[in-house]
């Protein structure tokens, strides 16, 4: 149980320290419903066809990407399993109003 802890603190911790230095930042794309977040531990695009939503969700999934493949490991753990406990984390912190991906699609919190 410790080790989820860890994993998940450390998971938290980089992805907070994600935020590109583009136009948009990620707190006004999730305010907006542009952006949300996905089960598997990435930002998806919520509205279709917004291409700085689109620039922003790659250029923080990208970062998310490596940060979760160097938990993984460090840790001895799989890819998968740092995507889903970082989703379920991201998802768990997302605060009311922001989008989240559900299993019938983007569902507000």
């Amino acid at each position: 149980m410790w080790r989820k802890t860890i994993v998940c603190g450390a998971i938290l911790w980089s992805v907070a320290g994600m935020q590109p230095l583009l136009a948009l930042t990620l707190e006004e794309a999730k305010s907006k419903g542009l952006v949300g977040e996905k089960s598997n531990g990435y930002l998806g695009v919520v509205a279709a066809g917004n291409s700085e939503a689109q620039a922003l969700a790659s250029d923080i999934n990208q970062k998310r990407r490596q940060a979760y493949q160097e938990i993984a490991r460090r840790d001895g753990t799989s890819l998968s399993t740092v995507e889903t406990l970082a989703g379920e984390k991201a998802i768990e912190k997302t605060r009311p109003g922001n989008m989240v991906e559900g299993p019938g699609g983007w569902v507000k919190k």
